[in-house]
């Protein structure tokens, strides 16, 4: 399987309402310009992908919002995803929705043809939040959508919340969280809020009209989330997500084992041997050249030895079980020891990295410094094996 592609990306960019947070391709739903778009993504899929039946482990719709597609729409798509694509032996396939996006047709559709995973975007159980936030659904609308995959076969349910909100207090989040683990679901992804370009709080942020918890505060948030989680019996596995044993996000983990990945749909992204590549992301551009000629990129960036062995490290130490000295060995034919000797003994010197003899993983302390961690494993040269 070393080279092989382990997953599937597919991005459906549209929203029935821009949330105010988000920096990923998307488009205000519309019915004309989605289904061509599925056209598009069909072709792109058809190109890249050779022969039909092909084996991933897991597949994964994300975007945007997937269920703003019509039940016509989604089931072209599926069925599309259906002929490509070995799905009886994929081990996930996952699909991301919004809280009262579904009705009983889309969830008895989504299990037809074989989903067996839903990731929620909650974010928050406030419904005053949730309207800073930009987000249509109520606190309500989460009852009524788990309740109802519940009833169709659907156990394998991923909540999303967002921490250090405008404004949000340590209680508030504490309330949050609690009400998220009574409904003992399996997984659980949880994101302190981000402010990135081109998006309402960003604008908000520049004019000094977002109030922001203070850095202490989000700390303690996180320190609430890591105990508050455990206490479920809800396991960390990678710094943003928690899950009960064998619940694991299995496509997850495939960004962060730095395996090979195809990305299809406007703004997606792709890791093939030797390539990562980006494609197009405004929406006629993306859907003329994938109807042209199936290779709708904007970029194409050759991975050189050096960016494999720099993207190991900082996606191995993202999980907790940090990367496997054995395994980086048995991959670049180097040791780590014999690449980063002198960062390790500073960042365990400094208490944010343990090196167990087994594997170099992040402590409590590496957990909340990550970023300024992973630079450590920048290296000023090129490497030739």
């Amino acid at each position: 399987m070393k080279n092989e592609i382990q997953s599937v990306y597919i991005h459906i960019p549209f929203c029935e309402q821009i949330c105010h947070y988000c920096d990923f391709t998307k488009f205000f739903f519309n019915e004309k310009l989605a289904t061509e778009y599925i056209e598009a993504l069909a072709n792109e899929i058809h190109i890249n992908v050779p022969g039909e039946k092909a084996k991933v482990k897991t597949i994964f719709i994300g975007g945007g919002t997937p269920t703003a597609l019509t039940v016509t729409q989604l089931t072209t798509l599926l069925n599309i995803i259906d002929k490509k694509f070995d799905v009886p032996s994929c081990e996930e396939y996952t699909i991301e929705a919004n809280p009262g996006d579904f009705d009983e047709e889309k969830i008895q559709l989504l299990a037809a043809y074989g989903v067996n995973r839903i990731s929620l975007g909650v974010q928050v159980f406030d419904d005053e939040k949730l309207e800073e936030l930009g987000r249509l659904h109520k606190v309500k609308d989460v009852y009524k959508t788990v309740n109802g995959l519940k009833q169709h076969g659907f156990n394998n349910i991923s909540l999303d919340l967002i921490y250090a909100l405008p404004k949000q207090t340590v209680r508030q989040f504490e309330d949050s969280l609690s009400e998220a683990m009574a409904f003992g679901l399996p997984h659980l992804s949880t994101y302190a809020l981000q402010i990135e370009p081109k998006t309402v709080f960003y604008q908000r942020h520049k004019k000094g009209k977002l109030h922001r918890p203070a850095q202490e505060e989000e700390v303690e948030m996180y320190h609430l989330l890591r105990e508050t989680t455990k206490a479920h019996g809800i396991e960390q596995y990678e710094i943003s997500n928690f899950a009960k044993p064998g619940y694991e996000s299995k496509h997850n983990l495939t960004y962060w084992g730095n395996e090979y990945y195809y990305g299809f749909g406007a703004g997606a992204y792709g890791y093939l041997p030797g390539n990562r590549y980006g494609n197009i992301k405004p929406l006629p551009a993306y859907t003329k050249q994938a109807m042209l000629d199936g290779h709708p990129i904007l970029h194409m960036d050759k991975i050189e030895m050096k960016e494999r062995i720099e993207e190991e490290m900082f996606l191995g130490l993202r999980r907790i079980k940090g990367v496997n000295k054995r395994h980086f060995q048995e991959k670049f034919g180097m040791t780590t020891d014999s690449l980063y000797k002198k960062e390790v003994n500073e960042l365990i010197w400094r208490g944010w990295l343990v090196d167990t003899g087994e594997s170099l993983r992040l402590t409590s302390d590496g957990l909340l410094l990550a970023n300024e961690v992973f630079e450590r494993f920048l290296l000023d040269e090129p490497v030739t094996i």
